[in-house]
């Protein structure tokens, strides 16, 4: 058994969806956007890459969420267009790994290289893995049954400590 560390997390579910659809909500900002992010700009050598377009190494991106005014920026790694990216990610990396199972598809999101001191311990291995927990489940439920359980109707920002106690910011 692997042992737990703060330097890295996995997080992992079947959904019940193709290989190529998942990797569309990975590699594409049409995608992305579709379950996860408010815009999502992919620039490749400065030029902005069409949102139906699939990412590729070296792409640059701008992330904007709903209900959070800040933005993370960051460089896509690895895309090889079927089963695998990597992506920077708050100053660590995050790798989607897409296995076919017949009727499902694992997915293993990886949050790895994350600095242990412990501003970094709370705020992205505690907050990452707390957040992706969600976003996880937020795409199985729109990829099997059609629905978003993200927040998107109400505006959470000028709540206090929004970011901390909605479950679905």
């Amino acid at each position: 058994m692997s042992k737990l560390t703060f330097d890295c997390f996995n997080k992992k579910i079947f959904i019940k969806s193709s290989m190529e659809k998942l990797y569309w909500c990975w590699g594409t900002s049409e995608g992305i956007c579709s379950w996860f992010l408010r815009e999502a700009i992919y620039t490749s050598d400065g030029k902005p890459r069409l949102p139906e377009n699939f990412i590729q190494p070296g792409d640059d991106y701008i992330w904007k969420w709903h209900n959070w005014d800040g933005k993370e920026t960051g460089k896509v790694l690895q895309a090889n267009g079927t089963d695998f990216l990597e992506f920077t990610f708050t100053g660590c990396k995050v790798s989607i790994s897409l296995e076919d199972h017949g009727k499902a598809v694992l997915l293993t999101l990886r949050q790895f290289e994350i600095p242990t001191d412990e501003e970094n311990k709370l705020n992205i291995h505690h907050g990452c893995s707390n957040g992706w927990t969600f976003w996880l489940a937020n795409l199985k439920a729109y990829l099997e049954h059609g629905i978003l359980l993200n927040e998107t109707e109400f505006d959470l920002r000028d709540i206090p400590l929004s970011g901390f106690e909605f479950v679905n910011m």
